[in-house]
C-alpha cells in the first residue's frame, strides 16, 4: 500500500528545511543528506527510512512511531510504511527529528573544532 504523492510532498516539504539536499538514493529513491550526513531516503510513495541514534531508535520503535528498519533491524535505522494520508505528517515528523540531531550535532563539532 501507498500514499499518493506522499514522496512530492515530503521532498519538498524537507527542502525548505536549511542545509537540506536531495540526492539520488542508491538503492533507489531520494535520499536527504546535510552536507554528506544523512538524514534519511524515501522509496516512493510507500517506505521511509531514517536513521538515528541506537537509543533514540529504541524509543521511537517502543511508542509504535516506526518499525525496526525492514533490512537492518539491529541498527539505529527505523522504517516507517506510508499506508493513510496522516503518515506524510507522521514522518515528516521523524525526519525532522533526526535533521534536528544532525544539526546539533554539527553545531557541536563546530564549537569543539572553535576552541581548539
Amino acid at each position: 500500500m501507498s500514499v499518493r504523492g506522499a514522496s512530492k510532498q515530503i521532498i519538498d516539504t524537507l527542502l525548505t528545511w536549511d542545509g537540506v539536499a536531495a540526492h539520488p538514493h542508491r538503492f533507489g529513491g531520494t535520499e536527504f543528506r546535510i552536507g554528506r550526513r544523512e538524514i534519511g531516503h524515501i522509496h516512493g510513495d510507500y517506505l521511509v527510512d531514517i536513521p538515528f541514534p541506537k537509543k533514540v531508535r529504541d524509543e521511537i520503535v517502543a511508542n509504535g512511531l516506526a518499525e525496526p528498519h525492514h533490512i537492518l533491524p539491529e541498527t539505529g535505522w527505523v522504517s516507517f510504511y506510508l499506508r493513510e494520508e496522516d503518515d506524510i505528517e507522521n514522518v515528516i515528523g521523524l525526519l525532522k527529528r533526526s535533521y534536528d540531531i544532525a544539526m546539533k550535532q554539527r553545531l557541536s563539532r563546530r564549537l569543539e573544532a572553535d576552541s581548539d
